[in-house]
């Protein structure tokens, strides 16, 4: 099973806001980029993936999960973007900020990294454990 991570400026969708959806989750709209699009389409229901607070705050907070596969985003009148459905599963112990991914040798290749501007991302299985790890697991 793939991995991912989601980039979401918290004052527009916040962790918070994302628990508070609960079992029946959101949609994750507003896709514009034709590589992050490619990473929605290639998501499988039940892929897990980081909720990360971009802009402001700057740190992976929670894990959601795909509760629904890619299918057409309303919100883009080309007709060319798609979204899917995510619900929160947990919360990280301790917040995984930017700064702590940078200064960790072992993430040097992650996308968050490599690039900065790509609301949708894979994450690797190795990348998986040791961001989990750095937060002490969930709760």
């Amino acid at each position: 099973m793939a991995h991912w991570l989601y980039k979401s400026e918290p004052f527009k969708w916040s962790w918070e806001m994302q628990l508070a959806a609960g079992a029946k989750g959101t949609h994750w709209d507003g896709v514009r980029n034709h590589l992050a699009k490619q990473q929605l389409l290639a998501m499988k229901t039940g892929e897990h993936g980081f909720f990360y607070h971009s802009n402001e705050g700057k740190e992976i907070v929670g894990i959601v999960e795909v509760i629904r596969e890619a299918y057409p985003d309303p919100s883009d009148p080309s007709g060319k973007f798609v979204m899917v459905d995510l619900k929160a599963v947990a919360t990280l112990k301790n917040p995984v900020t930017l700064a702590a991914v940078k200064a960790e040798p072992r993430l040097a290749e992650m996308a968050l990294l490599k690039y900065s501007r790509l609301s949708v991302q894979p994450v690797t299985d190795a990348e998986w454990e040791i961001v989990l790890d750095m937060a002490g697991g969930t709760r």
